[in-house]
């Protein structure tokens, strides 16, 4: 009897599965992560080198041999360990925030060598939050039973924040912790808990309940930022509190999210109308203030396209000696001093975790990794944005840092934190749950 010939139908599934399988190992084929760290230490010895071409203390040139020195054994110990002992293979999110981080690390030394220890620091507790909240979200179990004392402990920190804390910059959002031994942000840490609360709480979304408690957890974080006077962080929780709504389903209940978030925000617009009209009073109008308000922008557009496609090298750059160079007008000083190429490769950067995040979300073990990541990778994006627009008058400055590079503890360790949850959207992640894995 002659052997009976595939039907249509038959063919049609079949070729279809081909496709699919060869779609899945182009995309399960991860980066060449040794050679790219390869040239990332290159690149931050060569950092190093010119930090020091341009001191001239021995102070100083010790602090930036040990920091440097430190900052990349680091770097070569946790691949090491983590693609030798761990048996990890992709490695991608690490490399972007670490060569971010370095970038960030270069000028805070080169402009405060005194700080650079500090600055090292806090890159080393960036890290440690980053491992330790990946073990956590391995168990999504835990995640699920860790939503609720983690949204209560981010009102909690939000209302000490907002009795306690000291105003700096017309925003009262930090904690001044001695004789400004050590200052806190709260706001920063708390990205990542709204983002944790967010993804966890709506992953199964099966009762009006859950949605409302998570409402009222918006509005309650959201608001509380507003009565601080912190626009910036509120629109970028306002944002990623879209972003998250529209991830989620995109039904009834998606626009209910949406059009509760944007009344919330009117609200708090009407309320402090007069302090925000005064805050963006020199949006558009740098040039014709610029000894005043627009001070510091003015600054920044000059000196930022003085430096070229290659930059004048750190150390040479004339924006450095702006008031909050190394925070506010961050970008400026990789444009000035980096050049143009580092400058672009950066914002390519933010959009290459935001690409990660998409592509892995179909393979995503849980809808709580794939919201979560996706929130994550958006919120440093339109942060990163803000920053960028913001100081070169594109956008009304906000005076938001620029992620992994501006100076700062706590945004530092919050970026980190924001890396683990678009890390763990990658199943080969956790070595139990890599089906690739012999």
């Amino acid at each position: 009897m002659a052997d009976k010939k595939p039907t249509a139908k038959k063919k049609y599934k079949n070729d279809n599965s081909d496709r699919k399988k060869k779609r899945k190992y182009s995309y399960r084929k991860p980066v060449n992560w040794f050679l790219l760290l390869i040239l990332i230490t290159v690149f931050q010895i060569f950092c190093a080198a010119q930090i020091l071409l341009n001191g001239s203390e021995e102070l100083v040139k010790s602090t930036i041999c040990i920091v440097f020195g430190a900052y990349i054994l680091a770097e070569w110990i946790y691949f090491t360990v983590f693609a030798g002992v761990f048996r990890r293979k992709s490695f991608e999110v690490e490399l972007i925030a670490f060569f971010l981080s370095g970038i960030g690390l270069a000028l805070t030394a080169s402009v405060y060598p005194g700080k650079a220890y500090t600055q090292l620091i806090a890159i080393f507790l960036g890290l440690g939050v980053f491992i330790v909240l990946l073990s956590i979200l391995s168990d999504i179990d835990l995640v699920t039973k860790l939503r609720i004392p983690v949204a209560v402990a981010s009102i909690g920190a939000l209302v000490f924040t907002l009795i306690f804390a000291s105003e700096i910059n017309g925003a009262r959002n930090w904690i001044i912790i001695g004789d400004n031994l050590m200052s806190i942000q709260t706001s920063e840490l708390i990205k990542i808990s709204f983002i944790f609360v967010g993804a966890a709480t709506l992953e199964n979304l099966q009762t009006t309940k859950k949605l409302t408690k998570y409402i009222i957890f918006s509005v309650a974080v959201i608001g509380l930022l507003f009565i601080m006077k912190d626009f910036g962080t509120a629109l970028i929780f306002f944002v990623t509190f879209i972003v998250i709504a529209f991830l989620r389903s995109g039904d009834i209940k998606t626009i209910f999210l949406i059009c509760a978030g944007a009344l919330m925000g009117g609200v708090g617009i009407i309320t402090f109308k007069p302090y925000v009209a005064n805050r963006f009073s020199s949006y558009r109008h740098v040039w014709e203030l610029a000894d005043g308000k627009g001070y510091q922008q003015v600054r920044l557009l000059i000196y930022s396209v003085s430096g070229g496609l290659f930059g004048l090298g750190l150390g040479n750059g004339k924006l450095r000696y702006v008031y909050a160079a190394t925070e506010d007008l961050a970008f400026g000083m990789v444009c000035e001093e980096f050049g143009m190429i580092i400058a672009f490769t950066v914002l390519l950067t933010f959009v290459a975790l935001v690409v990660y995040s998409i592509r892995y979300s179909v393979a995503a073990r849980s809808s709580f990794y794939s919201i979560a990541a996706c929130a994550a990778s958006t919120l440093l994006l339109f942060q990163a944005a803000l920053h960028v627009f913001g100081a070169t008058d594109l956008l009304p400055w906000t005076g938001v840092t620029l992620p992994f590079i501006s100076r700062g503890g706590s945004s530092m360790m919050c970026c980190w934190g924001l890396a683990a949850l678009i890390k763990a959207i990658d199943v080969k992640t956790y070595k139990r749950y890599d089906t690739n894995t012999k």
